[in-house]
C-alpha cells in the first residue's frame, strides 16, 4: 500500500502534508503535489494533515488513474518537504468538482537540500 494524492490536490496545493512526511516522499507540480509510490512508507501521518482531504491510501477503490498519475509525475517533478504558502485562490477551488481540467503537467518550485534554502549571505563590501 502506498498513499495517492488525488484530485481535489489540483489548484488547492495546500503544503501541510509535507512538512509531515518522515520520507520526503512529496513531489511538486505547478498546481499539485504527488506522493512518490516507491518512497511512500504507508505511515498514513500525511492524511489527516491535508486541508482538502485529497490524500488516500491506494486500496480505496477507483484511484488507479491516480497512483499513475502520481507516479509518473514524482519521476519528473522535484522533491518538496518545505511548507510554503497555498496559492492565493486555494481555498476557492477547495471541493470543486471536475478539477483534472485544471491540471498542469509542468513542474513546480520544489525544494533542494536544507542548505540551498539559506539565504545566500552578502558579499563583503569593497575595500575604499
Amino acid at each position: 500500500m502506498t498513499y495517492v494524492v488525488t484530485e481535489n490536490c489540483i489548484k488547492c496545493k495546500y503544503m501541510d502534508c509535507v512538512e509531515v512526511c518522515p520520507v520526503d516522499c512529496f513531489y511538486e507540480g505547478e498546481n499539485m503535489l504527488v506522493i512518490h509510490p516507491d518512497e511512500c512508507i504507508d505511515c498514513g501521518v500525511c492524511e489527516p494533515e491535508c486541508p482538502a482531504e485529497a490524500i488516500s491510501p491506494d486500496t480505496e477503490p477507483g484511484l488507479e488513474k491516480w497512483l499513475t498519475l502520481n507516479a509518473e509525475h514524482a519521476d519528473i517533478w522535484p522533491n518538496i518537504a518545505v511548507k510554503r504558502d497555498p496559492p492565493p485562490d486555494a481555498d476557492s477551488f477547495n471541493g470543486t468538482p471536475d478539477k483534472f481540467a485544471y491540471f498542469s503537467p509542468n513542474p513546480g518550485q520544489g525544494d533542494g537540500p536544507e542548505e540551498a534554502q539559506t539565504p545566500p549571505q552578502p558579499a563583503p563590501a569593497a575595500a575604499p
